[in-house]
């Protein structure tokens, strides 16, 4: 063992793969008068320690690496905003007078319109009190006929000076009297057939009416406060509001592209904005841009914006999450080129660049938004280089490779 040890030594000293063959050589020729086979063994593992090692050593082959030229194309530059779906309308249907709950008219989360029968409320008593207010109609209206008798007589006898002025005067009286009376019944019988009509709930708009929040049966109090009963809602669906926060900057930002735009196509009309749901990638929805906050939230830097899109099939139901993008850019020529060829050195953003001798050459690069697959360069490159966009694991600056050309698919037209 000992013996074994300073072989190794002895071999490893010499540095250069030749002189460690010649020290393996005068090892070797010691061990064959001393050990025989043994050492017959050992000089042949030697041999395929140093041989092949130094021939593959001094024979490597330059790393293949796949190159191409970055993409150009037109593109608009997006920001991204997460946000929710709300109703452009929304009632809370409540009774308006007291009573039980005797019919329901709608399936549970069907549409309505306006008008439609919702439910009724025990009319009964109501159409008793509007009996019982006609007929302090008619009471009232005889009582003025009455009165209106009197007060021609009275007037006839006083011409002839046969009653007394004060006479005159109260027989006058009870005739504004009994006016102002049938006044105030007739008004009664406008109120009772509020009633009866509220006993009567309908759909104040069209939409979508959510679950009957009574059941028949139960007693429901109606009033104009807030304590009267929620019987249900209803919400309008097209089209849809889509709130969503976004920063001070993006929105000056906007504003200057949607400027822009209107002086380049002269027709006035703000550029679109696109929205998806959650499930979805493409970006189907089109709307507009209808509000924005009158403030910046102090607390977060941010304005509440709301866009509207159309919902005529009302698929898209109030209270859903989803994504909505805002141009931040107009149409301009843009370099494009995978994302998975941009590699960070800290804070710094690289692309490896194959030159004309076969060298690599590292570029740093300013990064744009992602376009599918693809990523936009702002600056660094030109669109005469050769990017490496596959092989970069083998790589490092400086070094020789073997470029093969490759392509890059462009993104699709969004």
């Amino acid at each position: 063992m000992p013996e074994r040890r300073r072989w190794r030594r002895t071999i490893a000293s010499a540095g250069d793969p030749a002189a460690g063959l010649f020290c393996l050589e005068r090892v070797i020729s010691r061990a064959l008068r001393r050990r025989g086979v043994a050492a017959l063994v050992m000089f042949a593992a030697a041999s395929l320690a140093f041989g092949p090692r130094s021939a593959s050593a001094q024979g490597a082959a330059p790393p293949v690496v796949t190159v191409s030229k970055p993409v150009s194309r037109e593109i608009v530059e997006w920001n991204e905003y997460t946000g929710q779906f709300a109703a452009t309308e929304s009632v809370d249907v409540r009774a308006r007078v007291s009573g039980y709950l005797t019919e329901i008219h709608f399936q549970d989360g069907q549409f309505v319109r306006k008008g439609d029968l919702l439910f009724v409320i025990d009319p009964r008593p109501f159409q008793i009190a509007l009996d019982s207010a006609k007929a302090q109609v008619a009471q009232a209206e005889a009582k003025l006929n009455l009165a209106n008798q009197q007060l021609a007589r009275a007037e006839n006898l006083r011409k002839g000076d046969v009653v007394s002025a004060s006479t005159y005067d109260e027989r006058f009286q009870d005739q504004r009297a009994a006016t102002a009376e049938l006044d105030a019944a007739r008004a009664a019988v406008a109120s009772a057939e509020l009633d009866l009509e509220f006993a009567h709930v309908s759909a104040p708009m069209d939409g979508h009416v959510s679950r009957h929040l009574v059941s028949i049966g139960n007693l429901v109090f109606g009033g104009t406060s807030g304590t009267a009963t929620l019987l249900t809602t209803i919400v309008t669906t097209d089209p849809i509001y889509f709130y969503f926060d976004i920063s001070e900057a993006d929105l000056l930002n906007f504003q200057r592209v949607a400027a822009e735009d209107r002086n380049r196509a002269g027709d006035g009309e703000p550029p679109p904005i696109e929205a998806h749901r959650l499930n979805e990638t493409d970006w189907t929805l089109k709307g507009q841009l209808n509000f924005v906050e009158n403030e910046v939230d102090r607390g977060s830097g941010t304005l509440r914006v709301r866009a509207v899109f159309p919902n005529p099939s009302a698929t898209i139901v109030a209270g859903e999450f989803g994504r909505v993008r805002i141009p931040a850019s107009p149409p301009h020529q843009a370099l494009l080129v995978p994302d998975s060829a941009v590699l960070s050195d800290q804070s710094r953003k690289l692309l490896m660049v194959v030159r004309d001798d076969g060298s690599v050459d590292p570029h740093v690069v300013e990064l744009g938004p992602l376009e599918g697959s693809l990523r936009v360069i702002r600056s660094g490159i030109a669109p005469s280089d050769r990017v490496v966009i596959n092989g970069l694991m083998r790589i490092r600056p400086g070094v020789k490779v073997a470029a093969q050309d490759g392509a890059v698919e462009p993104p699709p037209h969004q």
